[in-house]
């Protein structure tokens, strides 16, 4: 992996990350947090939203839908350096195991992993010339499921599978899963809704926040491989 480049070479070039789902909440934030230290390659669902953070930024969107998985190869064809990918794209369907449709699970599959299968694939000769680093944001439901959310907690366990098998596979590449709790975002608010709550902001955790701990892997020193982060909000909901 490229070297944050120090004071003392300002001149030096900043090494490169891609990220998914960057128009979302969690996704701008990790761009914002990863800007002063990165260049930004910024995909996402909402071209205007993602123009909007790309100026911001300085960043440079690339046209990429992640569900399209035979133009993935084609779409990051003009990205001949990387040095971090970070997988933040996802989407959930809450819904009871018996109400869930087939549809929604092959959109959820489609999106949290299949999707992140074929970039990954894709992006692997560049990722290897630069010994980088692989973050994919997973979730708790990687780790315990959900009542009402079984597509997106098994979609969740099958990219914290894939994640561990890019790291026994790739041992030139670091590889993290970062697994938050529930997060302030317009997802999380769809899902206190879906199970009937009052929707408290304080009780989540703020975006920024995991973005930090984001940015945190992605500069930790190369001497150290990060398998795995678990992040929990201080207080839950009541």
């Amino acid at each position: 992996m490229s070297a944050v480049p120090s004071v003392a070479d300002p001149a030096a070039p900043l090494p490169t990350a891609l990220i998914t789902g960057a128009g979302g909440g969690l996704g701008q934030a990790i761009a914002t947090a990863l800007a002063p230290t990165h260049e930004l390659l910024l995909t996402g669902r909402n071209p205007a939203l993602l123009g909007e953070l790309a100026q911001r930024l300085g960043a440079v969107t690339l046209a990429l839908d992640i569900q399209n998985i035979e133009a993935i190869p084609t779409a990051v064809a003009s990205v001949t350096g990387l040095d971090v990918l970070i997988h933040n794209a996802g989407v959930a369907f809450p819904a009871g195991l018996a109400d869930s449709t087939v549809d929604e699970w092959r959109t959820t599959f489609d999106v949290n992993v299949i999707g992140a299968v074929a970039l990954t694939q894709a992006l692997l000769p560049v990722l290897r010339a630069s010994r980088g680093q692989v973050v994919f944001v997973n979730s708790g439901a990687g780790l315990k499921v959900l009542d009402g959310m079984a597509s997106y907690s098994a979609s969740k366990f099958a990219l914290r599978a894939f994640a561990e098998s890019l790291r026994e596979e790739e041992p030139a590449l670091r590889v993290t899963s970062v697994h938050p709790g529930r997060i302030d975002t317009a997802m999380q608010r769809a899902l206190v809704a879906f199970e009937g709550g009052d929707y408290d902001p304080a009780a989540h955790l703020r975006p920024e926040t995991v973005a930090q701990v984001v940015a945190d892997v992605v500069l930790t020193p190369p001497d150290a491989h990060i398998h795995q982060v678990i992040v929990r909000p201080t207080r839950r909901p009541d």
